[in-house]
């Protein structure tokens, strides 16, 4: 994969398919429609279905934030040859800023094509080499192999399984808890030869 770093004048990162920058308006009724999709929503806290209204407040919210502040930013992905919003990848700083937590949500559309392990892979590279995080950790539905699995394919490892720990939508469901250390990424990306 070819890395291109932080493009110049705004807060994104490009890879070799796709372009991750910050929300704007007219993402607002495709993001309502991905979130909106119930194999999306399944295992996301936000009820389904998300107006376009809705929508319309979280990209306002979305894009008044700053990525390397303290708290969440959420960054919109489009691929490269065809503008457009197909998921978002979302980092979550601590206040100390040595760590941070990620998630990622796509569109039906977009899953299954390796868009998200690209994006995700991305963004640990940005907070983990280019930032100098220590850590980065992501946790997901126990039942959601497909997020679990991209998760390992990045490189993360599974920290933990809380059995029936959250309570969602109506009932208990098991969180499986990842992290991956910059001393970590380092040796398994120079083990490769990059």
């Amino acid at each position: 994969m070819k890395k291109l770093g932080l493009m110049k004048g705004s807060e994104g990162m490009e890879t070799a398919r796709l372009v991750l920058r910050r929300f704007r308006p007219e993402d607002a009724p495709a993001l309502a429609a991905y979130r909106s999709a119930p194999e999306v929503s399944r295992y996301q806290s936000w009820q389904a279905p998300v107006s376009t209204e809705e929508a319309e407040r979280l990209v306002a919210s979305f894009s008044a934030t700053d990525p390397r502040y303290p708290g969440w930013f959420q960054y919109a992905v489009e691929l490269r040859d065809a503008p457009g919003l197909i998921g978002d990848v979302g980092v979550c700083r601590t206040e100390d800023g040595r760590q941070a937590e990620l998630g990622f949500t796509f569109g039906p559309a977009f899953q299954g094509r390796g868009y998200a392990t690209e994006a995700v892979a991305r963004v640990v590279e940005f907070l983990l080499v280019e930032e100098g995080l220590h850590r980065v950790s992501a946790n997901c539905d126990g039942r959601n192999v497909r997020s679990a699995s991209l998760l390992e394919r990045v490189g993360f490892r599974r920290e933990g399984h809380l059995v029936q720990s959250t309570w969602m939508k109506g009932e208990w469901t098991d969180d499986i808890l990842f992290g991956l250390l910059a001393s970590q990424y380092r040796a398994a990306r120079d083990g490769y030869g990059r």
